[in-house]
């Protein structure tokens, strides 16, 4: 296996994927036809992700979700972590003095 780094070319980083691809089918002892039926889709589409060719978004989740693998892409794309100011709205900010308008006292007290 090789490793993908930034400087990868695309073809380069397909033909990875589709070696990893490879390798945990055979992995599940799974014969291309039998991945192909999991994932509904066409024999060629898997060997064609396989050689490293690209595949549509929509065939790769299913080929990862033929091979049990689907949370996979939580670590791909993790959801966005709010911004720092976010975090501040959402918390809000702590008060640092009074109004000047006096409220008016509790008639029970």
């Amino acid at each position: 296996m090789g490793v993908i780094v930034a400087t990868s070319r695309t073809p380069d980083v397909l033909r990875e994927l589709g070696a990893r691809l490879k390798t945990l089918r055979l992995r599940q002892n799974l014969r291309v036809k039998d991945l192909a039926a999991r994932a509904g889709v066409g024999t060629r589409t898997i060997d064609r992700a396989e050689a490293g060719h690209s595949v549509g978004t929509d065939t790769l989740v299913r080929i990862m979700r033929g091979l049990g693998r689907i949370q996979a892409f939580e670590a791909l794309i993790p959801p966005p972590e709010p911004s720092p100011y976010e975090i501040e709205q959402l918390r809000g900010k702590p008060r640092q003095r009074a109004s000047r308008r006096v409220p008016p006292l509790d008639p029970g007290s």
